[in-house]
């Protein structure tokens, strides 16, 4: 399992319009995407739910690199890229993957911390699995994932939710869209 997100921050006036209209238009293109657990296509608003600028930010888990790869080099991603620029893509490792009892996806948490720098790794990545585990039990939760970058020793949580309350910390989007092809094969549980 591998996260990925990129992050378009748009200007402080930007029509979110745009944004919600596109992925009208386009999202539906990953709903049958070989590889794919799920896209949640994010955005979030200046002004609303804390957040300070308008952002496009899709965040996505990966059953397979092959899937991911495809998407970044084979097309998928180049459309995004001559219309907007090609934005950094941010990827983790999958620490843990857990289902909620959710049905509809409206809202979104993420939330980036650094992985302590002292300390046992192993206790760090446990506390991550034990975070999923307590967020996907959460009413109105729809799912719930940890991932880690080595090369930032950066954690990031992410959670779906049904209603715009969640019980995470983190930033918060909502969902445009959500496709899942391959959602159903995401490995649940602790992924070492």
């Amino acid at each position: 399992m591998h996260a990925m997100q990129y992050e378009l921050t748009l200007p402080a006036d930007y029509d979110m319009g745009v944004v919600r209209d596109r992925v009208a238009r386009l999202g539906h293109l990953l709903d049958d995407w070989d590889g794919l657990g799920f896209k949640a296509y994010l955005a979030r608003e200046r002004g609303l739910r804390g957040s300070p600028v308008n952002q496009y930010a899709p965040f996505y888990l990966w059953n397979t690199v092959d899937g991911m790869n495809a998407f970044l080099w084979g097309g998928g991603f180049q459309g995004l890229s001559d219309d907007f620029g090609r934005p950094s893509v941010r990827q983790w490792t999958g620490l843990a993957y857990e289902e909620g009892a959710g049905a509809h996806a409206r809202f979104a948490v993420r939330r980036r911390q650094p992985v302590p720098a002292t300390g046992l790794l192993a206790e760090a990545a446990e506390d991550a699995v034990r975070e999923v585990r307590r967020l996907a039990a959460q009413d109105g939760a729809l799912l719930a994932a940890a991932a880690v970058d080595t090369s930032r020793w950066e954690l990031v949580h992410f959670s779906l939710w049904e209603h715009d309350t969640p019980k995470a910390e983190g930033d918060v989007f909502e969902v445009l869209h959500l496709s899942a092809p391959g959602r159903d094969r995401l490995p649940r549980g602790r992924r070492w």
